[in-house]
């Protein structure tokens, strides 16, 4: 039997945190949250009554829709923290009334065209990772019902171009699946953002995903060579160019699109070799900000390394990376062509220059690195606890940052307070670095009311917004807008630039069923 998605969290059906993993969360949430904890066990789709579906599939698409139980509600929510609490409590009042499963643009087309017709809404849905409210069938009562239209039957790499490096990949096809396909050819995306193994290739086009190499490549808008779309107007298919100053970029239209314009079905994408030559470091810094000097000298060097991550003390200490003795540094050069060795020299020397001390091994790099990829899964034994824990991130120059970073810390810490009556913890990592700037991601924990958890985090939330837009840094880096962003959003884009979308989006899908209220009005 194929493996399932859990619907109310992270990863697939029966997998977790190991027993040690979960002993250590447990030992943090009692130390410095003050939370006892608690087992809860966790939804079972036979719990759950989900209202009869609103709409009917026309005959002609019977073997495209489907009403099934579980696909209804694995598509009810992707994983922000108000989606967590709402799926663990049994809330699965904006389930879609059915699921599309098209295997062919002909389907896809075909699946537009009805629900444009029947004024039913349609939310493409990749691997349901957004952690913005995403993917969530909440379209309000102007429609006849939703459909959330699922991309996992466009699953294959079709195409690979040696000598341009570029490979044709269907959109539904998850992360691992896409560097096993290109393996045999000697190439790889390398595209690798924190839910890697869970979403695909058109959810990353669709939200500009980051992945986690630092510097250089690290948005998909520098992989895509382009790209094909199916809206409710028809099908669009941009050129196949290395570059092309012809006006305006269709592809740039549909990055970053979240399906309000429609749905992404495949995508040239420019490959790298597999790396052979390789270098790894990781420093210890006596402050955050003497890490962030020795980072903003690296990237204005030009090394271009693979990864240059900053972890402060606070958070190397909660995910166990060590005892919240210091900031921590990873750095790490990567090659397919040529050794790295005078590119880590030169690191090493601006990272001893700025107060860095290095580590004789780097156990604390892979330390985090498992962390990093596992903390998604205690989400779902936190929320029963009563814990409100978020991730927000942005990105501002490196004139601003100093002061920045003061600004957001403290709207943070009194929010937390505010909110629950509780100090929490709040932490800070660099996750991908520029030479103007980096993007900086704060993490907050903290004991909250079981029955207000939404409210307070929406109070929270919004202070931190708050102050990071007052202080000139953008609302996200990389997880998308969704619904949880768009006032901040709509905020900070130019009037003229909203009204050119919501014209584009009228063009493409005029009775606007298209992911209603998101990106655009």
């Amino acid at each position: 039997m194929a493996k399932r998605l859990k619907f109310y969290g992270w990863g697939y059906e029966n997998t977790g945190l190991t027993d040690a993993e979960r002993e250590h969360l447990f030992r943090f949430v009692v130390n410095h949250l003050g939370v006892e904890p608690v087992a809860a066990p966790p939804p079972q789709a036979s719990d759950i009554a989900l209202r009869a579906p609103r709409v009917a599939a026309p005959p002609s698409l019977a073997h495209v829709l489907t009403s099934e139980p579980y696909e209804r509600l694995l598509h009810t929510y992707g994983k922000s923290y108000p989606e967590t609490v709402r799926a663990l409590a049994r809330d699965f009042a904006n389930a879609p009334d059915l699921v599309a499963l098209p295997a062919t643009e002909a389907e896809v087309a075909a699946a537009l065209d009805w629900a444009g017709g029947a004024k039913v809404a349609v939310i493409p849905f990749g691997g349901g990772s957004s952690v913005v409210g995403g993917v969530e069938p909440a379209v309000g009562d102007g429609y006849a019902g939703a459909v959330s239209l699922d991309m996992r039957r466009f699953g294959q790499v079709l195409e690979v171009d040696a000598t341009s490096r570029a490979a044709r990949i269907q959109s539904g096809i998850r992360g691992p699946a896409i560097e096993a396909a290109l393996k045999p050819h000697g190439f790889a995306l390398r595209h690798y953002p924190q839910s890697f193994e869970f979403s695909t290739l058109g959810g990353w086009i669709a939200t500009r995903s980051g992945g986690h190499f630092a510097t250089l490549y690290t948005h998909i808008d520098d992989l895509v060579e382009s790209l094909r779309t199916i809206s409710p107007a028809g099908a669009m298919e941009s050129r196949r160019l290395p570059g092309s100053g012809a006006g305006p970029s269709p592809d740039r239209m549909m990055i970053g699109s979240e399906g309000a314009l429609g749905v992404i079905t495949e995508a040239w994408m420019r490959l790298q070799g597999r790396p052979r030559f390789r270098g790894d470091a990781v420093f210890g810094f006596p402050d955050f900000f003497a890490a962030a000097r020795a980072v903003r000298a690296v990237a204005q060097a030009g090394l271009y390394p693979s990864n240059l991550r900053v972890i402060d003390n606070d958070e190397a200490g909660a995910y166990g990376v060590n005892a919240y003795e210091e900031s921590l540094l990873v750095l790490a050069f990567e090659s397919a062509d040529h050794p790295v060795d005078a590119w880590m020299a030169r690191a090493v020397e601006l990272m001893q220059n700025s107060g860095g001390r290095r580590h004789v091994d780097e156990g604390a790099a892979s330390r985090w690195r498992t962390a990093f990829i596992r903390m998604p899964y205690g989400r779902e034994l936190t929320v029963p606890m009563g814990v409100i824990n978020d991730t927000f991130e942005t990105a501002i120059t490196w004139d601003k940052f100093e002061a920045f970073h003061g600004a957001v810390r403290k709207a943070t810490e009194e929010a937390l307070k505010e909110a629950t009556g509780h100090a929490g913890t709040l932490s800070t990592r660099f996750t991908h670095v520029y030479p103007d700037g980096p993007a900086v991601y704060y993490t907050f924990n903290v004991r909250g009311d079981p029955t207000r958890l939404i409210e307070q985090w929406t109070h929270i939330k919004t202070r931190a917004s708050d102050a990071l837009i007052a202080a000139g840094g953008t609302i996200t880096h990389h997880h998308a807008v969704g619904r949880d962003h768009m006032p901040w959003y709509r905020a900070q884009r130019p009037d003229l630039f909203g009204k050119a979308l919501a014209a584009a989006k009228h063009a493409l899908d005029p009775a606007g069923i298209m992911n209603p209220g998101v990106i655009v009005p």
